[in-house]
């Protein structure tokens, strides 16, 4: 069988010719990420398609911080995904949730800088074989408290598509 390393999933399995998922953890500005990589059996996985995703997972935080700013601009929106996540989330709050996933003590103090701050990338999808959705990244209250996400996808330039979804 011939092999790639990768710095992110270890020993790779090069065409292979049946579907793989093959799970990482990643460490991303203190928070541990689950990655995901997903290869289909009609993909052509090769050693430079493995090392084009290696290359591309180093450009994940500005990525995320890009990400960021468009859930922060669609919280001043009306009718967005973020906005309708955040009031969904935080309509039907106890009290002791608020200081265990927000960190404050009142409701009065859960603004959008709060819900952003404890909005984490739980999780990225990697797809190698959809340039589309290269990246399929999955934002979070955090598993305990919630099992929906927001959800945005990037191309696998780096580009971030500009819908951003509410899933479960």
């Amino acid at each position: 069988m011939n092999r790639v390393a990768s710095q992110h999933f270890g020993e790779i399995e090069l065409n292979h010719g049946r579907d793989h998922n093959i799970a990482a953890k990643h460490e991303l500005g203190g928070q541990l990420l689950e990655l995901d990589l997903n290869i289909n059996a009609h993909d052509h996985f090769d050693e430079a398609a493995m090392h084009k995703v290696d290359y591309r997972l180093r450009f994940l935080p500005e990525l995320v911080d890009e990400v960021r700013q468009m859930i922060a601009d669609e919280l001043e929106q009306e009718g967005t995904s973020p906005q309708e996540y955040l009031h969904f989330h935080c309509s039907a709050l106890k009290d002791e949730q608020l200081q265990k996933v927000f960190g404050v003590e009142e409701r009065s103090q859960l603004t959008n800088d709060v819900f952003l701050k404890a909005l984490k990338l739980g999780h990225v999808g990697i797809f190698p074989g959809q340039p589309e959705r290269y990246f399929v990244m999955d934002f979070t209250l955090g598993s305990h408290f919630t099992d929906e996400v927001l959800v945005v996808a990037a191309d696998e330039d780096g580009v971030v598509d500009d819908e951003i979804l509410w899933e479960s």
